[in-house]
């Protein structure tokens, strides 16, 4: 089985990934993640994207599309399927994927915006171990209840920066949606107010429904 996996900035996706990956079996792939492994591994493709991005530019998308054609040419891939995250973010790469690979579905995880601007606007990080906590949740503790770290809110979860990076999100989104709507292969999970066990148990039905 082979997926991709949308969801906005705050709508829980990696959790929901962790979730598939446990049950399913199917390997997670970030484009993030390839990014990083082939700079370490110093492969053509990795050194062609480190180019880039210390330049301050885009990787552009012929490049990130070939990076993912390699990884899913590999063979654990072949053997358990594969769930896309962060790919494709546009029309083109959607497009370009669909020539090298079959996808099965596409799992929308739909959170309102309101609700998106509120767990990232109100997340707090510990700076000792990285871990997230929501302000909701700390009753006006400043430190870490993990390890006693100093929490602090990361410069790009402010308002305006959460506002700019969700309507870059659904602009680009909207055409994909519209993609894999019209190949019947969309799966739009609407969350409300459900918590992650709850939404799991959505798109649970839905993957079954696929093999």
């Amino acid at each position: 089985m082979n997926i991709v996996l949308l969801g906005a900035p705050g709508a829980g996706k990696g959790t929901q990934a962790s979730f598939i990956k446990k049950n399913f079996g199917l390997i997670h792939i970030s484009t993030g993640d390839i990014f990083r492994e082939n700079m370490r591994s110093g492969t053509e493709l990795g050194l062609m994207a480190k180019k880039y991005m210390d330049e301050g530019r885009l990787v552009p998308d012929s490049v990130t599309c070939d990076l993912v054609r390699d990884r899913l040419a590999q063979d654990d891939v072949k053997k358990r399927g594969y769930m896309l995250d962060g790919f494709p973010r546009n029309m083109f790469q959607a497009q370009e994927l669909d020539k090298f690979s079959k996808v099965d579905a596409c799992i929308d995880i739909d959170v309102a915006v309101d609700c998106l601007m509120d767990r990232i606007c109100g997340r707090r990080v510990c700076k000792n171990c990285g871990e997230s906590y929501h302000i909701s949740m700390l009753d006006g503790v400043t430190v870490c209840p993990g390890c006693g770290g100093e929490l602090y809110q990361r410069d790009d979860d402010n308002p305006k920066t959460v506002e700019s990076r969700l309507d870059t999100y659904f602009s680009q989104t909207a055409y994909l949606e519209r993609y894999y709507g019209d190949q019947g292969k969309l799966r739009k999970i609407a969350c409300g107010d459900l918590g992650p066990d709850e939404v799991y148990q959505k798109i649970k039905a839905c993957l079954l429904e696929l093999e």
